[in-house]
Formats: structure tokens, sequence, C-alpha cells
């Protein structure tokens, strides 16, 4: 963080033609900015979830669909194992996928899929404008990918990667850039269980 001050000062100092690049230090900095942790979404049941039904409990959040080939089953493999290394702590953690294919990820289809990695990860989906609306609160893009002459029905969901941790009060701690490794993650919620 001193380091970023200095590089910032040192850059306000060489002029306006800095401008733009003090503007992408200080994006690259706040990538967690602006980020507003709600949702209203449904369970594979149907039933409505709200962010504010976990208060308590810590949240950690990936936003992804079944039918992704590799980034979302190595997310949720990668959720399992933080769950496995956070022992009894896990309890107060609610670990959550948020499907942004509604047209495909039905509730069972959502619960066969997040349970297969583990049994307390809960899939959560809705409509196409609820989703949207929770993807704009966490600065997730996604978008359908849709190959010329392809059947319409066979598409891919190009979307954002990582995990959100939101705190018992359902503010966000932390997002977790995709690739970040298991045990650094694992370690950083034992720590913050710990100290609260």
């Amino acid at each position: 963080m001193i380091r970023l001050a200095a590089l910032l000062a040192l850059l306000l100092c060489l002029g306006p033609a800095a401008a733009q690049a003090t503007r992408s230090l200080e994006l690259l900095r706040g990538e967690e900015t602006g980020i507003v942790p709600r949702y209203l979404l449904q369970d594979p049941n149907g039933r409505a979830v709200s962010s504010e039904d976990f208060r308590g409990r810590y949240q950690l959040i990936a936003f992804g669909y079944t039918y992704c080939p590799d980034i979302c089953p190595t997310t949720l493999v990668e959720m399992a194992e933080i769950l496995k290394q956070l022992g009894d702590k896990a309890g107060a953690v609610q670990p959550i996928f948020i499907s942004v294919d509604p047209e495909r990820d039905t509730g069972k289809v959502l619960k066969t899929y997040t349970e297969f990695f583990d049994p307390r990860i809960l899939g959560l989906t809705a409509s196409a404008a609820l989703l949207r609306r929770t993807a704009d609160n966490f600065k997730i893009r996604y978008a359908k990918v849709r190959q010329p002459g392809k059947d319409p029905q066979h598409y891919a969901v190009d979307h954002s990667a990582g995990m959100f941790l939101l705190g018992t009060d359902g503010n966000l701690i932390k997002k977790f850039p995709f690739a970040t490794p298991v045990i650094d993650i694992s370690n950083q919620i034992s720590e913050i269980i710990k100290s609260r």
C-alpha cells in the first residue's frame, strides 16, 4: 500500500500526462470498489433466498454455470477443498454457487451439480432480470457466446471468475481472484473467523 501511494505521488508529480496512468492504478487497486453484495434469487426448490438470509454466517460466493467446461468445476472443487481445510470452522461459512444460465440451470440441475462437489454448496439462480441485477451488484460480467451456424441451444457463457467472501453482517470482506491458491483462501478465511 505504501509503495502504491508513493507511485501515485510520483505520477502526480509528472503532470497531466500521467492522469490516465493514475486512473489505471486506482482501478487496479480498487477492484472491489462499488460492489454491493446484495441478491434476491431462488434455491433449487424455488424458495426465495436473499443475502440477508445468512446473517451471522460468512458467505463464500462464486458465479458460473453448470455447462462450464473448466473454470466453474475448478472453482467448485476449490470451494469444497476450502470447506475441508476449514474443518470445524466450515460451519460458519455458507458456500454459494450462483448460476448465470437460468435457461439450462433449473433447480434440479443446479442441485445435482453442486452436490457433486459438496452437499453444503447451495446453488442459486433466478429470472434473467434478477440475475442481471445481482451480477451488476457484484460487478460480474457475463454473456452468451454462440457459434454461427450451430444449434442456438448449444452455447457457452463467458463470465467473470473468482470468489467473494461476505462477512457475518452481509458486507463484502474480500474478493479472491480466480487461481488464488486454495491454502491461501482457507488460511485467510480461518484467520477472519478466529479474529471476529
